[in-house]
Order: C-alpha cells, then structure tokens, then sequence
C-alpha cells in the first residue's frame, strides 16, 4: 500500500522506507519552535533535565504573545526566553522590533519550507503544511525533549483526502474555504489526521490562502494540513528557504479514510458563529457588532491587509466600532506602509498595531466586555476566547470583517463595494 504525502515526509526524518497509519515512530527535527508563553515552560523541563540544547540552529524562539510587554508577568516570561536564548547562543531569537506573529514570521524568513519536520509548542505550528512540509503543535514537555534531542516521537496519522476544483469567486478567500470545511466536517471531523490537500483547484489559490487553509486545519482536530508543493510554492521559497527543497507526492494508491471534493467557485463568504469554528453560515440577519480584529497568524499577511484596505479606503468605520489592523511581521508592517494601507486604515478610524497576538487568545489589544461581539479574522471564536465569558467571536475573511467595521454589522464586501 502506497503512503500519503504525511506519511513520506514522515518515514524519511525516521529514516523507515515505509509508515503506516498508527505506528508510533522517532524522527529528526528541522525545526522547533516556542513562543513567549510556552518558551518558558520548556526551558524549566529542560533544566530539570540537566540537559542542554543540541543544535542552536534547529530552534526558534518568538515573543509574539503578549509583546510588547503587557503587564509584569508577561515581562518576567520573555525575560526567562531572553535569557536562556542569550545563555544557549539560540540562532532564531525574535524579540521586540524583529518579531512577528511566528506562523507568519517563520516562513517570511526561510526557516521552514517544503520537505520539512516541524514542531511548535503553538498548535496553530500546522501553518507551515502551506508549503509542503509537515508540522504540528506539541506541548511545552515534548519540546523541552526536541530541544535537547533534535527528535520527537510522533504517531502516524491517517488522512483526509480534500479534492479542490475551479478557483475562488470575487470576495471569497481561502478562510472562506477553510471554514467552509470546518462547518462540513466539523470540530472532530479530522481528529488526529492528517487533512490532505490536492486537484487542479490548488493551483488557484495563493500562498497566503494556502497558509490560511493548513492554519486552521487544527480547529478540525486535525494533526496536521498539507498541500503539494507547485510552482507557487517554489516561487514563495525561491531566495529564502535556507535549507535544499525536499518535494514529497502522495502515492497515487495512498489510503485515505475519506474523500471531499470541493468546488471553489461555488463557495460564498463564511462566517463562523459562537461558539465554535464549525458553527458556519453564509447568511444572516442584522447582527450589530462592537469590534473589528484584521489580523493573527491566521490573517495578518499583506494580501489580507490589502483585502481590507480595499474595503475600508475612503470610507469610515462605523460609530461605535472598534477596528483594530495587525499586520503579522514588522516586514508586512513596512510593505503596507509603502503601499498606503496604513494610511487608509487611519483615515479610515481605525487603530495599526505592532504585530501580536495579542486579542486572538484574548491577551490584550483588543479585550472584550460583556455581551460585546466581534468579527475577528482569528481562528477560534471559544467562549471566552478575546475576553468575558458572555462576549461572542465571529470568524470571518478579512473582506468580511472590513465590510463589517464600515457597516456597523455583520456584512460582506459586496454590501459595501457592489
């Protein structure tokens, strides 16, 4: 029986000619990643241990959560990060004025591309599928081992198999597609699998869509999302992946517990309601809104600041909307200044953030009251997830989330720009 593309990638960094879904294995690490909050607990496991790291190299480390600083505690864990990067000579350390969201800032500085095994103590760390590499989150214990080794131990997920044709229409986006997927198969519908991307529809969506995809595969209980590596993927790594291209293709006779097919031109824009991802709809009532969040590791790259800025350009933010615009990277940051979005944004009533995350995992920059509702192009609407427990998330597009600060509701760019 033949391997998906997962299971290849796999069973090279174990150094087996085959895996099989279910069988547990140990494999070399290209990377392992840890942020600001879960940096810290890592390291204390590590010093536990007596251990030190293994290569400086294979680990990144980004204060992105709660930086800039929000309060004494936050402080205290980026110094512990600071520290023991200075003491380890870490390679990857990304502090305030060069860090980025990290699923956005990784792959912008070539530390992950396709071929490669990642881990992040992150769960959103399956971002990097994107570009054909397999990655997934891990708790703050078994990165704390990764560091040490440059090994995790991983059980061979089974995979979904998700068949795309035809391209997006106006105005629907690749978290349109994501979510859309979420609402068919739900929470659970991928739980531990690998969610397995492929079909002539591919070639259709950007990188920046793709990145959207394989971010959110984990809101499906999926272990990781995939898609093959193509032209656009090569042009993406081209000049900046630091590490030789590795191109892994599932077999044509590869095993799939089930097959999707979906036709991309018959998507509309999506919104996932509270409280749960899977929670989806393609239409509504009037909904009023309090808040507007347009950024995360799941839509804060250019082309969604762009998505935005083409709706929020010479027009207003709604009386009594709070829009806030996070650009993922500080690179991003400076391409749309020199495009003018951050102007546009401004002009428009807006406030421009340094990149964080800030109000995604209800941190800070952007906390909610009671009964407030907020369209975010974050990944998890939980309750309670960007502030009090009776405040409600909607998930949305970029597009949507802008047509929505501009119309005091829950809207879509059509409303606004049609």
């Amino acid at each position: 029986m033949g391997m998906t593309m997962t299971q290849k990638i796999l069973a090279a960094h174990a150094d087996l000619p085959s895996v099989t879904a279910g069988q547990l294995i140990e494999a070399d690490l290209d990377l392992a990643l840890a942020n600001d909050i879960t940096a810290p607990v890592a390291i204390r496991e590590m010093e536990k241990a007596g251990g030190h790291v293994k290569d400086r190299e294979k680990i990144a480390l980004v204060m992105d959560h709660f930086t800039p600083n929000k309060d004494i505690k936050a402080a205290c864990q980026v110094k512990c990060t600071r520290e023991f990067a200075l003491r380890e000579n870490i390679a990857h350390f990304f502090d305030v004025g060069t860090m980025g969201i990290e699923h956005a800032l990784l792959p912008e500085q070539g530390l992950v591309g396709a071929g490669d095994c990642v881990i992040g103590a992150d769960s959103h760390t399956c971002t990097y599928g994107a570009l054909g590499a397999f990655s997934t989150g891990v708790g703050s214990t078994d990165l704390a081992a990764a560091m040490m080794t440059s090994r995790c131990w991983f059980r061979v997920p089974a995979a979904l198999c998700f068949v795309l044709k035809g391209a997006l229409p106006p105005f629907v986006t690749g978290k349109d597609l994501i979510l859309h997927i979420i609402g068919l198969i739900g929470v659970d519908g991928a739980l531990y699998k690998s969610m397995e991307f492929s079909g002539e529809g591919v070639a259709a969506l950007s990188m920046d869509d793709r990145f959207t995809v394989c971010n959110m595969a984990i809101e499906a209980g999926a272990k990781n999302g995939i898609f093959p590596v193509d032209e656009s993927t090569l042009a993406y790594l081209a000049g900046r992946f630091r590490r030789p291209v590795r191109v892994y293709e599932a077999d044509a006779d590869a095993p799939y517990d089930a097959t999707y097919t979906i036709d991309l031109s018959q998507l509309k824009p999506t919104v996932s309601f509270p409280s749960l991802p899977e929670n989806t709809h393609t239409s509504w009532g009037n909904i009023a809104i309090d808040q507007v969040v347009i950024g995360s590791c799941t839509n804060g790259r250019i082309s969604d600041l762009r998505q935005a800025a083409e709706v929020l350009a010479g027009r207003k933010v709604a009386k009594n909307v709070r829009c806030i615009v996070i650009p993922a990277t500080q690179e991003i940051y400076l391409q749309a200044m020199k495009e003018g979005l951050l102007e546009a944004f401004i002009r428009a009533g807006a406030v421009v953030s340094t990149p964080t995350c800030g109000p995604c995992l209800g941190g800070y920059m952007g906390i909610l009251a009671d009964h407030e509702k907020c369209v975010s192009t974050t990944n998890r609407n939980f309750v309670g997830r960007m502030g009090h427990v009776t405040s409600e998330v909607y998930l949305a597009s970029p597009y949507t989330a802008a047509a929505s600060a501009v119309l005091g509701r829950l809207a879509t760019a059509q409303e606004v720009l049609q």
